[in-house]
């Protein structure tokens, strides 16, 4: 089961961005308004999450804003939903709609080390 952090503002993404260099962090941008981020999100739930990760939710409806910063500060075009997975303050892994899978972010907290 996966442990999903709340991410409802800007100054969250620094220490995101500064936990980074600790552990890798995943961000979830999650529209709840479409089909396929709710399938996207209930298969993260239903695996089995790496250990040594945090794992942030976006309700990217109610924060727009906070969406909007993310495709900035880590240089990646927005979708929705998508993925994002965070080391070193660098987003080094995204994926969108249904290429999204625990399997293929688990195996970004393997790499690297």
């Amino acid at each position: 089961m996966t442990n999903w952090m709340d991410l409802k503002n800007e100054e969250q993404l620094s220490k995101i961005q500064s936990d980074s260099f600790l552990h890798p962090v995943v961000i979830f941008k999650h529209s709840t308004r479409c089909s396929i981020s709710s399938m996207a999100k209930s298969r993260l739930d239903k695996a089995i999450a790496p250990q040594g990760m945090d794992f942030y939710y976006l309700d990217l409806i109610r924060f727009r804003p906070v969406s909007d910063r993310i495709a900035g500060m880590f240089n990646v075009p927005h979708e929705s939903p998508q993925v994002l997975v965070v080391k070193d303050g660098k987003c080094v892994y995204d994926e969108s709609h249904m290429g999204i899978t625990m399997e293929a972010i688990a195996q970004q907290s393997e790499t690297g080390k």
